[in-house]
């Protein structure tokens, strides 16, 4: 008997069917923070749920392609995550812009304006409530509130500093729960995921986020269901975060939940 997930939607059964029938071909990516990893209030101290390595070492022999794609360097989500024994698996790190897999890790030079951001950030947070940190990724940086005493004030107060700034050295800010990143533009999550797909000729194509990042992933399913390829939008569900729930087609509760789903997908494939 099909112990598949449940979907909300038709187009979230049509995916859903599709790797079913085709799981050879299919693609199944993640987010990391918030998906596989509960959300902490050190970014450092962040490790994957314990139920998902054990979960994806079943699922990656099942199907075309496994991959974790987040705003995080690569090697650190592979350490995190204690992916680096994981057969199958590819990490897309800094939305994209790296790439780990097999081993072999492939990271461009950053371009100039994150050296100039990373010289200024530190005298327009001089006066930043007590709390904010942030959070060096080689190729971006990212300013954490979540330990500040009220952190959405901390962010709206530092918004339209740390935006100036990203306009000034020509990055762009994602943004994020408790958390304004600044990066380099033209890529998310959405074009990591349809270059991917499309160089792994991907049958069906599910992706489980649970942050403002991922409805780049989300928009791109919506852009590939036009074209023919059927999705799966998944959403790791939290009170901080609500719109991918709103757009989501299977919603699951936080990373256990997550952990749940890639065991039904074994289960069903398997």
């Amino acid at each position: 008997m099909s112990v598949e997930p449940e979907a909300r939607t038709d187009a979230g059964a049509e995916g859903l069917a599709a790797i079913r029938d085709r799981p050879r071909e299919a693609l199944i990516g993640f987010d990391f923070d918030g998906t596989l990893s509960p959300i902490v209030d050190d970014p450092a101290a962040a490790r994957a749920h314990p139920g998902v390595v054990p979960a994806l070492r079943r699922l990656a022999p099942l199907v075309g392609t496994v991959v974790v794609i987040t705003g995080r360097p690569a090697a650190t989500a592979v350490e995190a995550g204690g992916f680096a024994d994981l057969d199958g698996l590819v990490v897309l790190g800094q939305y994209g812009r790296e790439r780990w897999e097999n081993g072999v890790l492939d990271v461009p030079e950053p371009p100039p304006g994150v050296a100039e951001v990373r010289a200024k950030l530190p005298r327009i947070l001089a006066n930043a409530p007590e709390g904010v940190a942030v959070e060096d990724k080689g190729l971006a940086l990212a300013v954490h509130t979540r330990r500040a005493a009220e952190p959405q004030v901390a962010l709206e107060r530092l918004r339209s500093l740390i935006e100036a700034l990203a306009e000034r050295t020509g990055l762009a800010v994602e943004p994020g729960r408790f958390v304004l990143e600044l990066r380099p533009p033209g890529m998310d999550k959405g074009a990591a995921l349809r270059a991917l797909a499309a160089e792994r000729g991907a049958s069906a194509v599910l992706f489980a986020g649970d942050d403002l990042g991922d409805l780049a992933a989300y928009d791109a399913i919506d852009a590939l269901r036009k074209e023919g390829t059927p999705g799966v939008k998944v959403c790791s569900s939290s009170d901080e975060v609500t719109a991918l729930a709103e757009r989501a087609d299977v919603v699951v509760d936080g990373p256990p939940g997550v952990v749940g789903l890639i065991e039904r997908l074994a289960d069903d494939l398997g």
